[in-house]
């Protein structure tokens, strides 16, 4: 019976051709087929590290065509590496769809960590990343991107965006408008040569940004909402339920009521000791 290939889900730089890992290397090279968003721009990846891998496109509008080319590739025993234009494959891209049919297709799916965007912006930001959200590109329209911000606005933990320069300031606005201040950061061409990243509330930001010509990827992180002083007595009551009645350990309290509220694990942590009367 014929073995079955392996698909590899192979990270590769989101900007600095440096951060791509050593196994990333070696599968490229390894595999039968590189399976690319877009090849132009993996062959200038490839070339750099002399790799002669044969590359094949798989891209949004062609994901179930070839998709199920790529598939039976792998049913043929051939190993595929897919990739992305940087990053990770899956992330607000076309590659789950050719997951899902491995997957399926009981192929071996192998994940070949690196480079994130998401990652990389969360890592630099300064805002709590204990417990955070990721919701890929806004959509474009403004009355769908308002309602859909709508939707995000009680959100406690800290949201992660893409977005495109084109429409970066007219989101901050509608950032703004919808969610009041709000402490952002926005990360723009992480990890190349003109790598900026901008902190501040969402006026500093917008009047920051204004009147400049704004290039290059972005990742957008806006800071989740907090309790308002009001909220305190609730949290104290919700403490005081659990002290009582789960029978958990203070640690593992703490930890359940910070990620449901969505705030600092520390801001619980003194509110606990309060109520146990050790401070």
């Amino acid at each position: 019976m014929l073995e079955l290939g392996t698909l590899y889900i192979v990270s590769t730089p989101i900007g600095n051709l440096e951060d791509i890992t050593l196994r990333a290397l070696r599968i490229l090279r390894e595999v039968d087929v590189v399976a690319a968003e877009d090849t132009r721009h993996t062959r200038k990846l490839l070339s750099h590290y002399k790799i002669s891998t044969p590359l094949t496109s798989y891209f949004e509008h062609n994901k179930f065509r070839k998709g199920s080319y790529l598939l039976k590739k792998l049913k043929e025993g051939k190993d595929i590496a897919l990739v992305s234009d940087a990053g990770t494959p899956g992330i607000s891209d076309p590659g789950y769809h050719l997951i899902q049919l491995a997957r399926k297709n009981s192929i071996r799916t192998v994940p070949i960590p690196g480079s994130s965007a998401v990652i990389a912006a969360l890592s630099v930001s300064g805002l709590p990343t204990d417990s955070f959200v990721f919701e890929g590109f806004l959509p474009a329209p403004r009355g769908k991107r308002k309602r859909y911000l709508e939707a995000l606005k009680d959100e406690r933990r800290t949201v992660v965006l893409y977005e495109s320069p084109r429409r970066l300031l007219a989101t901050l606005e509608d950032i703004k408008s919808v969610f009041g201040s709000r402490d952002i950061v926005v990360g723009r061409e992480l990890t190349k040569i003109h790598e900026d990243v901008l902190r501040g509330t969402v006026d500093e930001v917008i009047g920051e940004l204004k009147g400049k010509k704004i290039k290059g990827e972005i990742t957008l992180i806006v800071a989740g909402r907090k309790d308002s002083r009001a909220c305190r007595e609730p949290l104290r009551e919700e403490l005081k339920i659990h002290l009582k009645e789960s029978g958990l350990p203070l640690k593992e309290i703490v930890g359940l009521v910070a990620k449901r509220r969505g705030i600092p694990r520390k801001e619980v942590y003194q509110e606990s000791l309060k109520l146990k009367g050790t401070k």
